[in-house]
């Protein structure tokens, strides 16, 4: 159901930066970059290549947190995530693992980006 997600950031090339980092175990990439007034665009990709996520330049400085969840194929994928996250500094919100009450195989880590958006990577399966 969900097209794209378009963030407004602070330095969207360090935000492009931190996703295709943190997140490189769930196959996120840099799909395309254009630059406007302020700075660039930039379409971040999973392994369909379509840029699903984009950062740019703040259009106003306004407090606007967002929860973003990523899709992770796996539990070591998600623990990948969280291992990056913390090489990167980024804040840990949540340490993996299942959360029941959302359903019974549900496996996510929950972190801050550089933003202060809370980034979700779940796992959906069991696997383990």
């Amino acid at each position: 159901m969900l097209d794209h997600v378009a963030l407004q950031c602070a330095d969207p090339a360090g935000a492009a930066d931190f996703y295709t980092t943190v997140f490189a175990a769930l196959g996120v990439r840099e799909a395309m970059r254009y630059d406007r007034d302020g700075g660039p665009v930039i379409g971040l990709s999973g392994a369909d290549g379509f840029p699903h996520l984009w950062v740019g330049p703040l259009d106003d400085s306004g407090h606007r947190p967002i929860h973003l969840a990523l899709t992770a194929p796996s539990r070591e994928a998600v623990d990948d995530v969280f291992a990056a996250a913390r090489a990167a500094g980024a804040s840990i919100l949540h340490e993996p693992r299942v959360w029941p009450e959302y359903h019974a195989t549900y496996y996510g880590v929950f972190l801050r980006d550089p933003d202060g958006n809370n980034v979700e990577a779940v796992h959906h399966g069991f696997d383990g």
